[in-house]
């Protein structure tokens, strides 16, 4: 899979994402039922995330999670386990997780999928429109389940499907850093708003 590697900044150790999302999008008019429809160009990244979550092709878990693999992991310290996101959006099955299981088995590790907690509720944050709102928005709202055997403190990876301003990374971070069981924090994200 084709990469563009980003770095990103935030409360984490080391951060980087594999690809920008949408290369261009034009709107192409509203449909019958007045919704408005685009023509959108992504990446190859873009579209394997876009395919998985919108169009529930479960295979691309796994190229992506080799994506991640292949090009973020060697880029960070020994990773001991990896942690997904919690999801903001209810569904059946959570991209994120099935992503983080995949790259958890090519790593060896564990995957720990309800290790964090994401209270529901509150504006959806693709609604807000600074850094600060969403930092407020989030703030208190992610917590952790202790469920980690050991006593640690072991390197984890974040992995988020989309980085935008970061802010749901950092309170995960900052959630993260009161449990003893959590050293270093690394972060993957697989594309970039």
């Amino acid at each position: 899979m084709k990469v563009n590697i980003k770095r990103i900044v935030g409360m984490w150790k080391l951060g980087y994402a594999l690809d920008k999302h949408i290369i261009s999008s034009v709107y192409m008019g509203d449909n019958a039922h007045g919704r408005p429809q685009f023509n959108t160009t992504r990446t190859e990244v873009g579209e394997a995330l876009y395919q998985l979550k919108y169009r529930r092709d479960s295979g691309q878990a796994a190229a992506l999670a080799e994506a991640v693999c292949d090009n973020l992991c060697p880029r960070f310290g020994a990773v001991q386990l990896v942690i997904p996101m919690p999801a903001s959006k209810g569904r059946i099955r959570q991209p994120v997780y099935d992503v983080a299981q995949h790259l958890a088995n090519l790593l060896g590790v564990h995957s720990f999928e309800r290790l964090l907690l994401r209270r529901p509720g509150g504006a959806p944050l693709k609604d807000l429109h600074t850094r600060a709102e969403k930092d407020q928005a989030l703030r208190g709202r992610i917590s952790v389940v202790d469920g980690i055997d050991g006593s640690g403190p072991y390197a984890a990876l974040l992995l988020d499907d989309l980085y935008d301003t970061g802010a749901s990374l950092n309170a995960a971070c900052v959630a993260l850093r009161t449990y003893a069981k959590i050293g270093d924090i690394y972060v993957a994200a697989l594309t970039w708003k």
